[in-house]
């Protein structure tokens, strides 16, 4: 028996976010879209903020999703930002955490500027965020905040250089590992401190996704994983989707895995 995915049917009631304020960071970008999408569709009143300008968030707009500028390494801008959510929308139900960048290459090539720039944007930019939604969801007495990980921050990285060592030069570097394990290690501290405020926090560890961020990505690392193909940007929204719903207010401090069977734990 075959199972068909259609990732625009959702198993969930069309207003199953209806008067929820979502705020989703790297609106801009295929996953974000598709989570503004996903919830937008389930009624939530949905916020995409990016350091891209509007223009290139068109394609949300006959979903009525509002645009904001944000830069998520500036905690001014950070501030800013949230305080505009919920002056314009009156609350902040849940905050989804997507906004990063990739790198690639050797760990004995990586330049310190670049280092900065990826912890600066995954790691910085993220504890940002989440502690900027930490007052209006405390006074509101719940909240969802659900961060994006990686399988790269909890298997050691795809790359297997004492085969191939031209497999490293296009697979996520040291840099992007180490900004996602330390998302997720922020995400289970966030989660016990803030749980009894009625703030649930998890995060979602894609492997491979059909993006702009990996069109670089080996066939031959494609080819390890499992499920015989990488994953897709809706495949992702759903699972973020379920971490903020109803149905999972019991679960927090959880790194869900969506990677196709590529790591297990």
């Amino acid at each position: 028996m075959s199972i068909a995915i259609n990732e625009d049917s959702m198993m969930y009631a069309a207003d199953l976010f209806a008067g929820c304020v979502v705020l989703v960071t790297g609106g801009a970008g295929g996953i974000g879209s598709a989570v503004c999408g996903a919830f937008a569709a389930h009624g939530a009143r949905v916020v995409a903020a990016d350091i891209q300008g509007p223009e290139h968030l068109d394609a949300t707009e006959a979903a009525g999703i509002q645009h904001l500028r944000l830069d998520v390494t500036r905690r001014d801008d950070v501030l800013r930002c949230v305080r505009e959510v919920v002056s314009r929308l009156g609350r902040l139900d849940v905050l989804v955490n997507v906004a990063g960048v990739v790198s690639a290459g050797s760990a004995g090539d990586l330049a310190e500027s670049e280092w900065d720039r990826v912890l600066g944007i995954n790691l910085k930019g993220t504890f940002l965020c989440c502690q900027a939604a930490i007052g209006p969801m405390k006074q509101q007495g719940a909240g969802r905040i659900i961060n994006l990980g990686s399988v790269l921050g909890k298997n050691g990285g795809n790359p297997r250089p004492w085969i191939n060592p031209e497999e490293q030069a296009s697979a996520g570097n040291v840099a992007y590992g180490v900004s996602k394990a330390g998302v997720h290690t922020m995400t289970s501290y966030l989660a016990k401190e803030l749980a009894a405020s009625g703030i649930t926090v998890n995060a979602v560890a894609p492997g491979p996704v059909a993006s702009a961020m990996t069109t670089r990505f080996p066939q031959v690392l494609k080819d390890l994983i499992p499920a015989g193909r990488i994953g897709s940007a809706g495949e992702i929204a759903a699972a973020i989707l379920f971490l903020a719903s109803p149905q999972a207010g019991f679960i927090t401090g959880e790194v869900l895995d969506v990677n196709g069977g590529l790591w297990c734990d």
